[in-house]
């Protein structure tokens, strides 16, 4: 039983933290994409962070514009 309560929050907190990682990889990803910034790509793409890469590069990106 106490296996079944794990799960029943477990699942959709993977769900949910998938999707927004998601989310924010394909934002911070087309953006680096846009200004030819290769090594930013290929960081966001390869490191799955929970979408805190992302959102730290969006962050940076942002000043700096």
């Amino acid at each position: 039983m106490e296996n079944q309560d794990f799960l029943s929050w477990f699942i959709p907190l993977v769900f949910i933290l998938a999707v927004w990682e998601a989310v924010w990889k394909m934002i911070a990803m087309w953006k680096s994409a846009r200004k030819d910034q290769l090594a930013w790509f290929i960081c966001i793409g390869i490191f799955n962070t929970v979408g805190i890469l992302p959102i730290v590069y969006l962050l940076i990106q942002r000043k700096k514009s």
